[in-house]
């Protein structure tokens, strides 16, 4: 499963064998039957079985302001592996890592260009990207840690001096082992770090980014933990 992130929309490219459960969407849009259109766009959309044209056309929509009710989009692939390629084709890719920290129940949030966010940074060359999410989350909060396990991967794109990119992101948990010299990485535009218990966290992420409450939701759910707010 490939999860990519559009203007904070998320969209997740399923290969055919995958049954998901039709009456959960809003709206389906079947490749070769039905045209893409804003007014189709609505909460939960399912998009099954698209060609190349029909996909340029969601990009397209996703690409432009959408009225905040669209939440997430589903797309089922024909051909898994061409669709993936075809997406990735429209953008420089570029690739970075990231991690959760955990301390008992709370979780290290940082601060950052007016937002709450998981520490993460681009990998350098040479770098794996374990290597790159100990060194950025290091970096950027000021503490020593060490890989535990992998959580998941996130895409999201945006555009820079008129490129149009998608960062992959490769997240992990990862262990603290010292927090004596916490502080946040000013020039990286942090202006906090700070331990969240759940009930914090919950609230942080109405003020973050939809990939970091997937992000999040992952790393609970292979705990086997529950968003605890009581």
């Amino acid at each position: 499963m490939l999860n990519i992130f559009v203007n904070d929309i998320w969209v997740r490219l399923l290969r055919p064998t995958v049954t998901v459960r039709e009456e959960e969407f809003n709206g389906i849009i079947i490749g070769g039957q039905d045209t893409i259109t804003r007014a189709n766009l609505l909460n939960h959309v399912l998009l099954k079985f698209p060609g190349e044209q029909e996909i340029e056309e969601l990009f397209k929509q996703l690409d432009t302001l959408l009225p905040k009710s669209l939440l997430s989009v589903t797309v089922i692939a024909k051909d898994y592996e061409e669709l993936k390629r075809q997406i990735k084709s429209r953008f420089k890719i570029i690739k970075a890592a990231g991690g959760v920290v955990r301390k008992g129940k709370k979780i290290l949030m940082i601060y950052r260009l007016g937002k709450w966010d998981l520490p993460k940074g681009k990998i350098e060359k040479g770098e794996i990207p374990v290597e790159a999410a100990v060194r950025e989350v290091s970096e950027e909060c000021g503490i020593a840690v060490q890989e535990k396990k992998k959580i998941c991967n996130t895409w999201h794109t945006y555009t820079m001096k008129k490129n149009r990119i998608m960062k992959k992101t490769s997240w992990y948990c990862l262990n603290l082992l010292d927090e004596s010299n916490m502080a946040p990485q000013v020039e990286e535009n942090i202006e906090r770090v700070q331990w969240m218990g759940p009930k914090e966290v919950f609230h942080a992420l109405d003020n973050s980014y939809e990939s970091i409450r997937f992000v999040l939701d992952v790393h609970f759910k292979k705990r086997n933990l529950k968003w605890d707010v009581e």
